[in-house]
């Protein structure tokens, strides 16, 4: 049996908004199901929030879900999602797409290591770093 790691995100009531944020981005296949769909709706305020979303696109697997009402939310904290290869415009694609609202702690621009390379905190607070390898061809 083979074995994934991938991020599974929670947020505050916008779950839905995210996923379809990165899913305009990264493309591939989007499901989504309510608290109300998987049979937890009780006509209160999280039947609409997401229980489970899962992002399925080329070389990535991102899931998501709302923080139901009762249970304490915490602000994402103490990670990063790494993006990294050798495809300089598709990884430029997702930099600039990223951006979009974002907060840039570090610019992708040469880093010491000679690959390019930078830091984002995005619309809806999810840390991204994106490393192009120094052997990928340079974009003008």
């Amino acid at each position: 049996m083979a074995v994934t790691l991938n991020p599974y995100l929670s947020f505050d009531g916008n779950a839905r908004s995210a996923l379809e944020f990165y899913h305009s981005i990264f493309g591939g296949e989007l499901n989504v199901s309510t608290f109300a769909e998987f049979g937890q709706g009780d006509g209160g305020p999280d039947d609409d929030k997401l229980m489970h979303g899962q992002l399925d696109g080329p070389g990535l697997t991102l899931m998501a879900a709302d923080t139901p009402a009762g249970m304490e939310y915490h602000v994402p904290n103490g990670f990063s999602i790494s993006l990294s290869g050798d495809d300089d415009a598709t990884l430029r694609r997702y930099w600039e797409a990223l951006s979009d609202g974002a907060t840039i702690i570090e610019p992708l621009e040469v880093a010491p290591w000679g690959d390019a390379f930078g830091m984002l905190t995005d619309r809806f607070g999810i840390g991204w770093l994106v490393n192009i390898s120094a052997g990928a061809p340079a974009q003008g």
